[in-house]
């Protein structure tokens, strides 16, 4: 087979296992960079051209488009699907993701277990928006924030209330979720692959330190899921439409609540923590679903 991973960086972790996972099973596989693409759009023929010569035809594209060019980096997804090429994960399922408020509206609507979630433009009561995700202490989150960037804990309501109003001086959309305690600092994990639940592992923040994130010096072990969250987590994937992501929950007094389902997840934790090759699962998923014309969006809204 013929695959693309379109990447902005050879030498990153996720894309060189991607690349030998693949060309150890026999594959030829090309790594280009999503926005040097451009697009030949035409009735007759669509394709990409990259370096002055338009792209070959491949039967598989893995998208790792990072959230700083989710709008160029789908519009490049899109026009390996009308081509025909298999994309792991398709367009519409990654732009989907990448809206914080719409993936938790939708996950909402299917019954997935969530923090209570406030999200407002200019409420007119600040303090009833946050008492209506159960009060004090509040996590305030910048909808474009990345890697625990533009997430901040609010202690007291007085606080809460300077940062919301700061962020609304700067016309920036925020969600105001409630912090749930008893997760002590820890999130989960998960990597689904082809609506199965692959590897998980537990990320606990530093000390003083509630985000969890690997990038703000978390560190990862290996961890068993209950019944409950493997499903959460392969009920998450399915709405948002993702046959490859990484689902982010919570252990929360009432069951796992999902924080965020990421559809370009670092593999180096996951596979350090777990000693799982999460890359070859992968391109075994492709081997078995890479058909021309067979990508169809499989999520709601």
């Amino acid at each position: 087979m013929k695959i693309a991973i379109l990447s902005r960086n050879a030498n990153l972790y996720s894309t060189k296992r991607l690349k030998e996972a693949g060309e150890a099973r026999g594959h030829q596989v090309d790594i280009i960079d999503t926005l040097h693409c451009y697009m030949d759009i035409t009735s007759s023929k669509p394709g990409v051209r990259y370096q002055g010569k338009t792209l070959p035809k491949y039967d598989a594209v893995i998208p790792r488009i990072g959230a700083s060019v989710t709008f160029y980096g789908t519009a490049v997804v899109r026009q390996f699907e009308v081509s025909g090429t298999f994309s792991v994960n398709e367009s519409v399922a990654i732009s989907r993701s990448r809206d914080k408020l719409r993936s938790l509206q939708l996950l909402s609507r299917k019954g997935v277990g969530l923090p209570k979630t406030g999200f407002a433009h200019h409420p007119d009561d600040i303090s009833d928006l946050i008492k209506n995700v159960g009060g004090a202490p509040v996590v305030i989150k910048l909808l474009e924030g990345t890697q625990g960037i533009g997430v901040v804990l609010a202690d007291t309501e007085k606080a809460a209330t300077s940062i919301i109003e700061a962020f609304m001086g700067l016309k920036a959309n925020i969600l105001v979720q409630e912090f749930i305690k008893e997760a002590g600092g820890a999130d989960i994990r998960c990597l689904v692959v082809g609506g199965k639940v692959v590897a998980a592992m537990k990320r606990q923040a530093g000390e003083g330190e509630f985000r969890s994130n690997l990038h703000r010096g978390g560190t990862a072990e290996l961890v068993r899921l209950s019944k409950d969250e493997r499903a959460t987590a392969v009920n998450a994937a399915k709405v948002m439409g993702l046959n490859v992501c990484g689902v982010d929950l919570l252990r929360s007094n009432r069951g796992p609540v999902v924080m965020e389902v990421n559809s370009s997840p670092g593999l180096e934790g996951i596979e350090r923590a777990t000693q799982k090759d999460v890359a070859q699962m992968v391109i075994e998923f492709i081997e078995k679903n890479a058909k021309p014309y067979a990508t169809r969006t499989k999520g709601q809204g």
